[in-house]
């Protein structure tokens, strides 16, 4: 599936572009599956905005709770600049959602055929995924204007094992630029420290730092502009963000959080499965 040269680029840059991944077909159903579940969306009882960094430690204990129990179901949630003074939606719904979160992969039959088979099967393996187990989906919009920066962070932090082990499988839907908010890494961030780490308690979770070290800057912070169809994958330890989409077309992404299935998952993840419920992976099932 990877080259001994790809798989050695992952190794050290922390992640890896593969061009042409996915077909304009797949997209397109995929597409179609997501506005089916944004027009299906409660708007009179649910209007959870989705934000990152300080205005998420604002969120209150409703949230929270949306939030949390967003973990094994499927639920939208809305871009901070969408609503007015009195709780309206100032643009139409389709063009309002953040994020689609947090099991599409498990419980829709659409996006569970995107999430699995056995050419993602083959290129987990070459990640050094061994019984990988896909504990996230997320279907995110980017919105034309409104959709918000998501500051940097790495996936690790939501998604500990031990060892750590999670890999992100980043999917373009929209060709992703600079302009639109594509994803910037930091080259070989990989190689630091966690920095934090998202522990769950009660009805909520709170975001730790464990590591001061500061956040990327320099020559070696990148941007990542790909096409649609492309799929980006990356070390759960890999810094990165993306700034706000300040053209007038979405950026429309997929994101699957995978872990090696031999590691130790921590039962202070926020999100948690039982039997009856578990994490699988890329084999159709």
């Amino acid at each position: 599936m990877l080259s001994p040269a790809q798989i050695s680029q992952y190794e050290n840059d922390g992640f890896l572009v593969l061009p042409g991944f996915k077909s304009a077909a797949q997209m397109r159903e995929l597409r179609r599956a997501a506005a089916d579940i944004v027009a299906a969306h409660d708007i009179e009882r649910y209007k959870a905005v989705f934000s990152t960094g300080r205005q998420r430690q604002k969120q209150g204990d409703e949230f929270q709770r949306y939030f949390i129990n967003s973990a094994n179901t499927v639920r939208c949630f809305f871009e901070e600049k969408t609503f007015d003074s009195e709780g309206d939606l100032i643009y139409p719904l389709a063009q309002s959602i953040n994020k689609i979160g947090h099991a599409m992969h498990d419980l829709d039959p659409v996006f569970g055929t995107f999430s699995r088979g056995e050419k993602l099967d083959e290129l987990a393996e070459a990640l050094g995924l061994v019984e990988p187990q896909i504990w996230q989906s997320m279907y995110i919009f980017k919105q034309p204007r409104i959709g918000g920066q998501v500051d940097w962070h790495q996936d690790a932090s939501f998604f500990h094992t031990s060892p750590i082990s999670v890999t992100t499988f980043w999917f373009a839907l929209d060709d992703a630029h600079l302009d639109n908010g594509c994803l910037w890494v930091e080259k070989g961030g990989h190689k630091g420290p966690l920095r934090q780490i998202f522990v769950r308690g009660g009805e909520g979770a709170v975001l730790r730092t464990i590591d001061q070290t500061p956040w990327p800057a320099g020559k070696k912070v990148i941007p990542l502009e790909v096409k649609a169809g492309s799929l980006v994958c990356f070390h759960g330890k890999l810094p990165h963000y993306s700034a706000a989409n300040t053209s007038n077309k979405a950026r429309h992404a997929y994101t699957l959080h995978v872990t090696n299935g031999r590691s130790v998952y921590s039962k202070e993840n926020w999100i948690q499965r039982d039997k009856d419920f578990p994490a699988t992976g890329f084999k159709v099932h």
